[in-house]
């Protein structure tokens, strides 16, 4: 049976699904993830943190959009684990 998992913000800051702006998205909805893939980065006064899946599974939908302003502990992506 398979579940969804939430990918939570760890920090406060902007919500990038590129690693640059010339560059693709690290992963579309509906591909396939592996816990550890980076699925986006938190931008933090110029320091970036990789966020990561936790779980394999299909990443069902990101919460929020590229390039929005997120909470230290809000939702980004729901991973339908399985």
């Amino acid at each position: 049976m398979s579940a969804e998992k939430s990918i939570f913000s760890p920090v406060p800051g902007v919500f990038y699904r590129t690693p640059s702006p010339d560059q693709d998205v690290y992963v579309k909805e509906g591909q396939f993830v592996k816990a550890g893939d980076t699925v986006g980065l938190i931008e933090v006064m110029k320091n970036f943190y990789e966020i990561k899946a936790e779980v394999d599974g299909v990443l069902e939908r990101f919460v929020v959009e590229n390039e929005d302003v997120v909470d230290a502990g809000q939702e980004i992506a729901i991973v339908k684990a399985g």
